[in-house]
């Protein structure tokens, strides 16, 4: 399947929202997280399509998502998904996010429950006081990726989401390059939208409401190594949301999604299969682990 999918606009609170749709079957919406666009699901979408209707989309600001826009928050990205699904006519659909999106993921399930048919939250957490947390380790992980040449810059963002056995033999340079044409941009280069999304998820806080997503069928996927969302965050989801199946996958970090997709894909395929039988479909408790 050929990184060039047919993009389509539709224009949303001051913002064009570029977006595809591939597959059949039944509906699935994937949002990305900070400094990535759509592109960056196609391992997942080259998985899942044979059997599901995927839509992903730019998120406002970055990409063809343009321009910004409103003032940029979580909840406005979740409404920007919910106009998606208005206008391929989608009453309902799986819900998967990655990082912020899966904060989006977290706000739409909150703001229209009744329209997700499950939700699969990978390599996130609750609160955005998560990623934006300013320990020396942090500060000095996101300052080595704007800071040297622009090689010494693509490296740290690899260290960034990748595990340290996944870089210990790696060539990091054609790695970075790899990884670019899934992330759409350089990874020497901050997209302009990145710091607003940085701050927008940094303002977001769905811990009060995890609760009330009780009954609703939940995947919580976290990676051992990710610094960024640790699995100690992704527990703290699984457990705030009664009935959610946690899991975590060693040997992998916050890029868990391009890099051990074929183990993404069938816990994420086995979740939604089993979310679409008609007891979990009905509001049955999800399956723990």
């Amino acid at each position: 399947m050929s990184l060039a999918y047919r993009r389509q606009g539709t224009s949303h609170r001051g913002c064009t929202l570029s977006w595809f749709v591939e597959g059949d079957g039944p509906p699935v919406v994937m949002i990305q997280g900070a400094g990535i666009g759509a592109t960056g699901w196609r391992p997942q979408v080259e998985g899942l399509a044979s059997h599901f209707r995927c839509l992903c989309l730019d998120n406002r600001g970055f990409g063809a998502s343009q321009p910004p826009g409103d003032a940029l928050t979580v909840e406005l990205m979740a409404e920007d998904v919910l106009t998606l699904m208005d206008a391929q006519g989608w009453k309902s659909a799986h819900v998967m996010g990655h990082s912020l999106g899966g904060l989006v993921a977290l706000y739409l399930a909150h703001r229209a429950r009744e329209r997700v048919r499950s939700l699969a939250l990978l390599c996130t957490f609750a609160t955005g006081a998560v990623p934006t947390r300013m320990t020396p380790d942090m500060l000095l992980m996101g300052l080595r990726t704007q800071v040297g040449t622009r090689r010494m810059r693509r490296h740290a963002f690899l260290r960034m989401v990748l595990a340290p056995e996944e870089l210990a033999h790696a060539d990091k340079d054609a790695l970075a390059a790899e990884l670019a044409e899934l992330f759409d941009h350089d990874l020497a280069d901050q997209p302009p939208v990145a710091m607003r999304q940085f701050r927008a998820m940094g303002k977001a806080d769905a811990t009060p409401f995890l609760r009330g997503l009780a009954g609703l069928p939940t995947l919580v996927v976290s990676a051992t190594h990710d610094p960024i969302a640790p699995p100690t965050a992704g527990q703290a989801l699984a457990v705030g949301i009664p009935g959610a199946r946690f899991v975590e996958l060693p040997h992998a970090s916050h890029g868990v999604t391009l890099r051990f997709a074929d183990r993404i894909n069938a816990l994420l395929r086995e979740h939604l299969e089993a979310s679409e039988t008609p007891e979990l479909r009905h509001g049955g408790q999800g399956r723990s682990k």
